[in-house]
């Protein structure tokens, strides 16, 4: 039988216990309450309906010490009528316990759908970001495919590769949603992923495929960095690039994003997938299935790849390389490497680099072009001179060639050709040639398996001047703005939030944070000192708030993010600046 009427004032909140009080919240919030007199401890309780049934609980804890809670589970976007979460509380007191508290429902919604930012660039998606979304699926409406990442940006990599032509990659059609990772284990089996609503049908206009020599433009995130400007990034960046001739002025389509620790381009930290775009943005998910055989180089100017294993390919000087984004753990039991994880487990190739240590330390990129080397190959010569602008070719010998063959005409110099028709030795091109030839330079139809190799060092492409480069620092946790995101019982033993930068607390406070840019963990450490900073305390969650488990004392506090698709053994990023508190013993006095 309870002992007298429940708790008051229970409510959900983000940041601060004293915020406005809403019902709608995009991430998992927390919870306070006015303290009851005399309390010990507290029971709350979360359900799916206001009855609170035990088919419906969603999550319990009871032995709280103070009038405030973190949930270490995540909910799913969910919305009901007129809502689809409801908690309560009660206090537990030496004469029994009171009555639950009024039930204070709430939804957990996306509070924006996805859409287009601008600038655009040739080749790349952007996408303005969602609070509470973990990652983003991005829908390739006219390839008929759909992949995750949790980056607001995405190459255009299935329009280009194979075909530069604007009839591929003059229009790209796409649709984006959020989604949220769900964390923690539920009472009653809430599902393990949840998704915001399909944009509407984007159209990003891309110019014609830029010829000439290939060069690098910028990196691009929330900033630019290019030539003139050097800035860093608190994510991985997409690169812009142009041009499609090497600097032994041989054409390609395919081309590599590389990231070096030093300006001569010698100590690779990171090797992009093969695409033929001007723009590349790493994808958990993997690479495309490039073909293994020149018919299937054949076969893939008509059609967009899919993803899968990236071929064998070789740098210039044949060493065996591997883009990062093959190393892709595996995916979710459902099957493929869709990106998604199974429960809080983060799948995904390690496409970040660690932080740079800006603005002293930078990375160094360049993008070489990548040759498709066949195995067998079929040569003849051109039997008269061909003008730049050319659409048709006479060769000595037609036989074997066929539309949709990939030729390279020209000797020693060459330029890569498609085939739209062969009558006799006159050979059609789909598009004009964009040099001229003499009589007698080959023409040589690739046949049989394929390798990839890249058509140029790296030393060499950053010494003729293809280089870029570029910072990245992680986005350090935030943890306040004036005062700390800090609530719980003050000394007087009231509910409170911090409103300076020393707050005082009776009891283990409840802290929060925003959520970092790629974090997928947050580790919390506190120590006694500020400096030597000494840790006696370290909790990991996956959510963004935590209690404290102080003793009475000064302490300090910080936060940092865990990267997990970070390259290397670490996923550490930037830490939060310390915060201070004081712990205080009550000034107050319980009544019994």
């Amino acid at each position: 039988m309870a002992a007298r009427s429940g708790p008051q004032s229970l409510h959900a909140f983000t940041l601060r216990a004293n915020e406005p009080v809403v019902h709608t919240f995009a991430r998992t919030p927390s919870f306070a309450w006015n303290p009851v007199a005399g309390a010990l401890t507290y029971r709350f309780e979360l359900a799916t309906s206001n009855d609170f049934s035990e088919s419906g609980l969603v999550w319990s804890a009871k032995g709280l010490k103070g009038p405030a809670v973190s949930v270490p589970i995540s909910f799913p976007w969910m919305t009901g009528h007129p809502y689809s979460l409801y908690a309560h509380v009660r206090a537990v007191t030496r004469k029994g316990v009171t009555a639950w508290s009024k039930p204070f429902g709430f939804n957990m919604r996306w509070s924006a759908v996805p859409a287009p930012i601008t600038p655009a660039y040739p080749g790349l998606l952007r996408w303005s970001t969602v609070p509470g979304a973990n990652a983003y699926m991005v829908w390739l409406v006219d390839a008929g495919k759909w992949f995750t990442t949790r980056s607001n940006m995405a190459d255009e990599r299935e329009y280009y590769t194979f075909h530069q032509d604007p009839a591929y990659s003059g229009v790209v059609h796409w649709r984006i949603r959020p989604v949220r990772w769900l964390y923690g284990q539920t009472e009653n089996g809430l599902p393990s992923v949840s998704y915001g609503p399909w944009s509407p049908i984007y159209a990003n206009y891309n110019p014609p495929f830029a010829t000439g020599p290939l060069t690098g433009v910028s990196t691009v995130s929330n900033v630019v960095s290019d030539a003139s400007h050097t800035r860093s990034h608190e994510v991985m960046p997409a690169f812009l690039y142009s041009g499609n001739t090497s600097m032994w002025n041989t054409t390609h389509e395919l081309y590599r994003v590389e990231v070096f620790t030093d300006e001569d381009c010698l100590n690779p930290v990171f090797r992009g997938a093969m695409t033929g775009a001007p723009a590349y943005v790493p994808r958990p998910t993997g690479p495309l299935a490039l073909p293994t055989v020149v018919s299937g180089i054949t076969g893939a100017r008509t059609a967009y790849l899919a993803d899968g294993t990236e071929p064998e390919s070789y740098s210039y000087d044949y060493i065996t390389v591997k883009s990062n984004e093959s190393d892709v753990s595996p995916g979710p039991p459902t099957g493929g490497n869709t990106g998604l994880p199974p429960g809080q487990v983060v799948s995904g190739a390690k496409i970040d680099l660690w932080d740079s240590n800006w603005a002293g330390g930078r990375y160094y990129w360049t993008v070489v072009p990548i040759n498709a080397v066949p195995a067998v190959t079929v040569t003849t010569t051109l039997t008269n001179a061909t003008l730049a602008g050319d659409t048709t070719i006479l060769v000595a010998d037609g036989t074997g060639i066929v539309a949709g063959d990939a030729l390279r005409v020209g000797s020693p110099s060459f330029e890569n050709a498609v085939v739209k028709s062969v009558v006799g030795t006159a050979v059609t091109l789909t598009s004009g040639l964009s040099a001229s030839h003499s009589a007698g330079e080959d023409v040589v139809r690739p046949g049989g398996g394929v390798t990839y190799r890249e058509a140029e060092l790296t030393q060499d492409s950053c010494a003729s001047g293809r280089r870029l480069s570029f910072g990245k620092s992680s986005e350090p946790v935030v943890t306040g703005q004036v005062a700390p995101y800090a609530s719980g019982l003050s000394p007087e033993g009231k509910l409170v939030a911090a409103v300076n930068t020393r707050p005082r607390f009776y009891g283990q406070p409840l802290i929060a944070w925003q959520p970092a840019a790629g974090a997928d963990q947050y580790e919390v450490q506190w120590s006694p000192k500020l400096y030597p900073w000494k840790t006696v305390g370290t909790q990991f969650t996956w959510g963004t708030s935590l209690t404290l488990p102080l003793s009475p004392g000064t302490w300090f506090y910080r936060v940092r993010g865990l990267d997990f698709l970070m390259i290397g053994s670490k996923p550490q990023m930037s830490w939060s600046n310390p915060v201070r508190l004081v712990v205080t013993k009550p000034r107050f006095r319980v009544v019994h």
